[in-house]
């Protein structure tokens, strides 16, 4: 955030008259000088200016990032993003998510992981939500055609039997079989499944690449298009998922504070106050861990229910909204927190089950890591590695298990048990800057309705 001083002269810098028509702020200029002691108070040098040439111009009343008292509010930002990252707060945004991007990769490496580049259009729903956007080349000829798909009626049901691809279209149903793919694709929620068929080859990898989402949701934590980072491990127990993801979240934070150590100084004066001691207290102290049965024990303890004022009732079996997620980190313990062994009726087909417990309730050994501000920045688990019990939950998941045939056949040969976790790379950098939407913290967030640049 240092500024170099550049003094010009009309007797001793050379195209002087030129810089006047530059237009001021924004505009772009070469010099050719000397670096010289300053005069001035608080500055102990200044670059003197011998040559300057204008490089670029600005039109002083279009240039939307006019010099102001105050800062331009961050909605307003957003409207020009492609501008935004020539104002301190994003260019500040941008060099820790470079750096914690790096921190990733050197992490991973240094424990001998391998990073796999799984692919963006799938034909799977990783986590069965169904909140997926879709691709499809078929809609320029549904637009020739008054706007109908393709069905399948009689004629092309009876076509269809000797089809020889694992998807097959029901009679009334739109015929995917003449799109582009031969079959329904989407834009990945996840690069988990992929992730795991080279874990059961190579053992320990990760992926960190960009996933899709199409709720419509427009709070300050979600974004239709965010980073994912996603390790997954053979021969790994919950406990050591749980283990590598607190050093990971560690080694980021102790990576930023070392490599960015002006902008986070910047964040801690103008974003949030009291950032870095927040960030030094993650590193000095261990993550405190509990199951999920003990956080719905402790919130309904009657002065955490009252200092909670909780909208949804914490009862067994709801899944934690991030009011309660957020009172457990800030309110409690100051300090992230993982709680495991959530219910099996809301987390995702492939996590493992855990024996019922004595009241008959079916959990799986699934772990969330909980952090002040934000609420879950990671979610894991233990993989089932078990195929009958597999095929067993998809179905009663309501999922075709067609679908997952490919992802099954990873336990139907040489099965072998498995861990991994994910981790919403947009939402780490707002941990460690301390930015309160998850739209500053991306370059062009896309959004419900919101899609320019």
């Amino acid at each position: 955030f240092e500024s170099l001083q550049v003094v010009a002269t009309s007797s001793e810098t050379s195209g002087f008259a030129e810089i006047g028509s530059a237009g001021g702020i924004g505009a772009s200029f070469k010099v050719v000088g000397e670096v010289v002691a300053s005069p001035k108070e608080g500055q102990a040098v200044e670059f003197k200016a011998l040559e300057v040439a204008v490089l670029g111009k600005v039109d002083p009343v279009a240039y939307p990032l006019k010099k102001t008292k105050h800062a331009h509010s961050k909605e307003f930002l957003r409207e020009i993003a492609h501008l935004r990252p020539r104002t301190k707060l994003i260019g500040a945004v941008a060099r820790v998510r470079h750096a914690c991007s790096m921190a990733t990769h050197y992490f991973f490496n240094e424990r001998g992981f391998k990073y796999v580049h799984t692919p963006c259009i799938t034909s799977s729903d990783c986590e069965g939500a169904g909140e997926m956007f879709q691709v499809t080349a078929m809609l320029p000829k549904a637009e020739k055609n008054l706007g109908q798909l393709p069905l399948v009626d009689a004629k092309r049901a009876k076509e269809l039997k000797n089809y020889k691809g694992s998807y097959s279209p029901k009679t009334g149903e739109v015929d995917y079989t003449t799109d582009f793919f031969s079959r329904p694709a989407y834009l990945t929620v996840s690069g988990q499944l992929n992730v795991e068929a080279f874990a059961c080859a190579l053992s320990d990898v990760y992926t960190f690449g960009p996933t899709f989402r199409a709720e419509n949701s427009h709070t300050a934590r979600h974004l239709a298009e965010f980073w994912m980072i996603e390790p997954e491990m053979c021969f790994c127990t919950l406990d050591d998922d749980m283990n590598l993801a607190e050093d990971y979240l560690k080694y980021c934070v102790q990576y930023v504070i070392e490599h960015c150590a002006d902008d986070m100084k910047y964040f801690d004066q103008f974003v949030e106050k009291g950032l870095i001691d927040r960030l030094r207290n993650v590193l000095d102290n261990e993550f405190q861990r509990m199951t999920y049965t003990e956080a719905i024990e402790l919130l309904n303890q009657p002065e955490h229910l009252k200092a909670g004022n909780f909208e949804e009732e914490p009862v067994w079996g709801i899944d934690l909204g991030s009011e309660h997620e957020r009172y457990i980190t800030e309110k409690v313990y100051k300090k992230p927190t993982i709680i495991t062994d959530y219910p099996a009726s809301f987390k995702s087909f492939y996590m493992k089950k855990n024996p019922v417990d004595k009241k008959g309730r079916e959990t799986v050994q699934a772990m969330d890591i909980l952090v002040p501000r934000i609420g879950e920045l990671m979610g894991g688990s233990a993989r089932e590695d078990n195929l009958e019990v597999m095929e067993g939950i998809i179905r009663k998941k309501g999922l075709d298990p067609e679908n997952f045939k490919w992802y099954c056949d990873l336990r139907r040969y040489g099965t072998v048990p498995h861990a991994g976790f994910g981790l919403g790379f947009d939402r780490l950098v707002m941990f460690v800057t301390g930015v309160d939407n998850i739209r500053d913290v991306i370059p062009f967030p896309r959004t419900p309705g919101q899609c320019e640049f």
